[in-house]
């Protein structure tokens, strides 16, 4: 959201009236200097209100700003801040209704990457958790991946990045939920499919190496010993220091347990009878 507030920075007001054509071009330039004259009050008005928090006021102004003098240039700013005021007030519908109309009717405008990149956060706003609605989320990783594609380089290209990681993560989530489900219910081929779709998917995400794991142990209760072995192979491989893997590796040494347990104990009758040794 902070770097909507550098949006203000280029949209700052000046214009330049032009001398009046001489004969019958004379009454039109009047006009379009007064509808000039009044669409920058109303612009001024829109943007003093958004300064003050008052944001629904502020989209009103601005809407009525872009409608004054369609044919200027400050026509698209309008609209975009617009937008971008209806969001501050977490009007998210009406956000989405104003940015994609003003992508539809200013297709070549030089600040299309706000609008697209508002559109993302419109979505990524409105996300709850990894057990509700899947819409906002996919919706919100394709306008960041547009972003990425199609803006490399502009300064919200890396938020874009940024974001999509965490939507992966949500979405990874997703599955290792449903997965976890499914060996409650012990339905062991559905868990297999969603744990091998995070590793194939989701590789970079905080839930590969539980679904790893997942794999591992699922395999051994199932008796395909091979098959957990090579999963078990592979977490060691990648994530030999982790959690996740000292868990899996328990599966095949029932024992490893008992003697880390029996090596704490140990420790600690060390201790007690060092700090007995200073009294």
């Amino acid at each position: 959201m902070k770097l909507f507030f550098r949006l203000t920075l280029f949209i700052l007001f000046s214009f330049y009236l032009q001398a009046c054509d001489k004969g019958g071009n004379k009454i039109s330039k009047i006009k379009e200097i007064n509808q000039e004259l009044e669409m920058s009050s109303t612009y001024k008005e829109g943007f003093k209100a958004l300064q003050e928090r008052d944001n629904i006021f502020a989209a009103k102004k601005f809407l009525e700003a872009e409608l004054l003098f369609p044919q200027s240039i400050w026509a698209a700013k309008s609209a975009l801040m617009a937008a971008y005021a209806y969001y501050n007030e977490d009007y998210y519908s009406e956000a989405v209704f104003n940015l994609e109309r003003y992508i539809r009717t200013y297709p070549k405008d030089q600040n299309l990457v706000y609008a697209y990149f508002l559109l993302a956060m419109c979505n990524y706003e409105t996300i709850e958790d990894e057990t509700k609605d899947l819409r906002p989320i996919v919706e919100a990783k394709k306008k960041f991946e547009f972003i990425i594609k199609n803006y490399p380089n502009s300064e919200f290209s890396v938020d874009a990045k940024f974001k999509v990681n965490l939507i992966n993560d949500l979405l990874a989530s997703k599955e290792m939920y449903i997965g976890r489900h499914y060996i409650k219910k012990e339905k062991w081929i559905a868990a297999i499919n969603r744990f091998k779709y995070v590793i194939e998917n989701y590789d970079t995400t905080i839930y590969t190496e539980e679904a790893i794991h997942r794999l591992v142990e699922i395999y051994y209760h199932i008796g395909l010993l091979e098959e957990s072995k090579k999963y078990a192979s592979l977490l060691g491989y990648n994530h030999l220091s982790g959690e996740w893997y000292k868990k899996s590796y328990i599966i095949f040494n029932k024992k490893y347990k008992t003697k880390t347990i029996k090596q704490d104990k140990k420790k600690k009758i060390e201790i007690l009878k060092k700090i007995k040794n200073l009294f």
